[in-house]
């Protein structure tokens, strides 16, 4: 008979080869469970989803090796008051929010119109030193700050013009109708007609 190992002997040993074996054959045991075949559930129609659109053509141009420039004009192309500007006024003593406005016009495709005398007047207006330099910022921004919040602009796109009126000269310039002798008798005042307060 063969001398088996003197590890197997101790009684201690043994019982920890017992538990092992125990452990092991209950985590295989564990593992190899089955779970009763599951009812597949009852499908629902769904409707397909809408096919994509296939990608609209984008014509583009390879520039350099890794570069694809879209050949599309830009926004600031299309609308020419969205170009971005930086400007730096020349320094004079005497310069006007005229000389300022043709100034950042000058590059851009529109001129100033020259119409009205309300606007002449703010072309004659000294240029404040805080709009010697305005930018970055739109066309259309420089100029509403270069002519301040009492005016709006207006630009002709046809003529390429830009002007600038005041909110309440176009409605001061429409004659207003005469009241009808019918009309005056439905008017009443605002106001009381007397300083003491009472009519």
């Amino acid at each position: 008979m063969c001398p088996s190992p003197p590890w197997f002997h101790h009684p201690e040993r043994r019982l920890l080869t017992g538990f092992l074996g125990l452990l092991w054959s209950v985590l295989a045991g564990g593992c190899a469970t089955t779970t009763a075949p599951h009812a597949p559930d009852a499908f629902e129609e769904v409707s397909t989803a809408p096919e994509p659109e296939a990608p609209e053509y984008i014509p583009v141009v390879r520039y350099g090796r890794y570069t694809l420039v879209e050949l599309a004009p830009t926004a600031a192309q299309r609308d020419l008051l969205l170009q971005t500007i930086d400007v730096s006024m020349p320094e004079d003593a005497r310069a006007t929010v005229g000389d300022g406005l043709r100034h950042v016009l000058k590059r851009s495709g529109y001129s100033l119109c020259q119409t009205a005398h309300a606007v002449i007047e703010l072309y004659e207006l000294p240029l404040p030193a805080a709009h010697l330099h305005l930018g970055p910022m739109t066309l259309r921004d420089a100029l509403l700050t270069l002519a301040g919040p009492a005016w709006e602009l207006h630009a002709d796109d046809r003529a390429r013009q830009i002007c600038f009126e005041r909110p309440g000269d176009s409605v001061a310039a429409e004659p207003m109708p005469e009241p009808t002798a019918a009309d005056a008798v439905h008017t009443f005042p605002l106001m009381p007609s007397t300083p003491g307060g009472q009519p």
